[in-house]
């Protein structure tokens, strides 16, 4: 049985969340931005190292604020599953400082709130859209310096648009929870498209 790694999104409006996943997924991006107003599952199977590993990929809508318990996740339909993935991505614009701010405040209430398990949950801050590197509001080195230092996450910039870093982004992530270590190989798994192409 091959274990499933879940795997959360999230991130404020319009930071590409979903382009990235779709990006990862099915090598595609759209110039039209639709907005994520519902909790979005993907059940795709991943190669790595030459191992299969089935991912539940969960792209959220903006929440107000992270589930303090159990009861308030399964209350909200948004935040449904939140509190029991593998792993945390959490993506902010690069030429937008309150997509920023956003993810500051949830990656704290992520920290104040999940207690069980929160040190082996891997955070990673990811800033997206570097296409448009001219417009960025916080110089790099500062951002980076800030979350690993003192955050002590991962740290990946990404464009969504062309494909940057995206495949760079998903296998730090699995690296991150253990999936590098897995021994055991499912050949009846049906593959998508991520992971297919080297980039």
């Amino acid at each position: 049985m091959v274990a499933t790694f879940k795997i959360a999104v999230l991130g404020a409006q319009g930071v590409g969340k979903s382009a990235i996943v779709r990006q990862f997924l099915y090598n595609e991006f759209s110039e039209v931005c639709v907005p994520t107003t519902a909790r979005r599952v993907y059940l795709p199977a991943v190669v790595m190292n030459g191992h299969v590993h089935d991912l539940q990929i969960m792209d959220f809508p903006p929440i107000t604020a992270f589930p303090v318990n159990t009861l308030q996740e399964w209350a909200d339909v948004c935040c449904r599953g939140l509190r029991s993935v593998h792993a945390y991505i959490l993506v902010y614009d690069i030429c937008c400082f309150d997509s920023f701010e956003y993810i500051k405040t949830i990656r704290q209430q992520i920290l104040e709130t999940r207690v069980i398990g929160t040190s082996e949950t891997p955070i990673i801050i990811v800033g997206n859209k570097r296409d448009l590197q001219r417009g960025r509001v916080i110089p790099r080195w500062n951002v980076s310096n800030l979350v690993k230092k003192t955050w002590k996450c991962g740290y990946i910039e990404c464009s969504a648009k062309y494909n940057w870093h995206i495949l760079l982004l998903f296998s730090e992530l699995l690296k991150s929870v253990g999936c590098a270590r897995c021994k055991h190989v499912h050949t009846t798994i049906r593959f998508q498209g991520a992971l297919r192409r080297n980039r």
